[in-house]
């Protein structure tokens, strides 16, 4: 069975979002079915890729240890559910930054196409806001849209990507994806 890779978002995909960050473990908590649907995914021989915009880093609304501690606290989430995740990637910036890491732009996705040297064409790339869906769709990933966190407003705007695929949640996302 080949190895494909997938590219999630993190913050209103795989846990709750909050319009005041995610800037502590404790405040970070899974949607359900979340886990085990990255479990499902790591059973199926995928590599999960997480690709999150973390700009509370640059405001100083926590620090890279804190970030640390909340991504040790999705991994091992992740792996009491029996799944793996491969990789994590963040932008830090703001804005303001200007940076290419920062989606909308497609660099994140771009780093994880050149570290795992693979093209990103066909690849899903699983997010809950605009911004998710533009960046996957300038690095020729598959633009895939779940309507927890964000999701249900992003799908009501007028410049909504067509191409895009909805689902309900990552669960009904994996589900599909693995045509189970």
């Amino acid at each position: 069975m080949s190895t494909k890779l997938i590219i999630l978002d993190r913050d209103g995909v795989i846990n709750y979002d909050s319009d005041q960050y995610i800037k502590s473990p404790e405040e970070w908590k899974p949607i359900p079915g979340s886990l085990e649907a990255i479990a499902r995914l790591t059973q199926w021989n995928w590599r999960v890729v997480i690709a999150t915009n973390q700009s509370g880093l640059a405001q100083g609304l926590f620090d890279m240890l804190t970030l640390t501690e909340i991504h040790e606290k999705m991994i091992q989430a992740v792996a009491n559910a029996g799944g793996r995740i491969d990789a994590i990637f963040y932008c830090p910036h703001t804005n303001a930054n200007n940076c290419n890491c920062r989606k909308p732009k497609p660099g994140m996705l771009l780093e994880i196409a050149s570290r795992f040297g693979m093209e990103l064409k066909n690849v899903p790339a699983v997010g809950d806001s605009l911004r998710d869906l533009q960046a996957a769709i300038s690095a020729n990933a598959k633009p895939i849209l779940v309507r927890t966190g964000k999701g249900e407003k992003t799908s009501k705007l007028p410049d909504f990507p067509a191409e895009t695929i909805v689902y309900q949640n990552l669960a009904t996302a994996v589900n599909g994806l693995l045509k189970t």
